[in-house]
């Protein structure tokens, strides 16, 4: 199980009093928080910055992929036409 620190545990705490008032706003767009899991890794990504005790996040490239079939180039099939020169 994830181990958080002390740290982080404050920092989340502060960013859901923050959602709760109404005052959070996401990062580039500026909109305001209404969704509890975003203002927990609001609060997450916050601590990882300030160097906090805190799990790497999982990203979508790590997940579980399904064998990929590889393949291989077609061989053109049929006669290759030869430029003939008309005189």
């Amino acid at each position: 199980m994830a181990q958080y620190g002390k740290k982080a545990q404050s920092k989340v705490k502060k960013v859901m009093h923050e959602k709760k008032q109404g005052t959070l706003k996401s990062g580039k767009s500026g909109k305001k928080v209404t969704s509890r899991k975003q203002a927990i890794a609001i609060g997450l990504s916050e601590a990882r910055k300030a160097g906090a005790k805190v799990p790497a996040k999982k990203s979508a490239s790590k997940k579980k992929s399904s064998s990929k079939k590889t393949t291989s180039k077609k061989k053109s099939s049929g006669t290759k036409k030869s430029s003939s020169k008309k005189k």
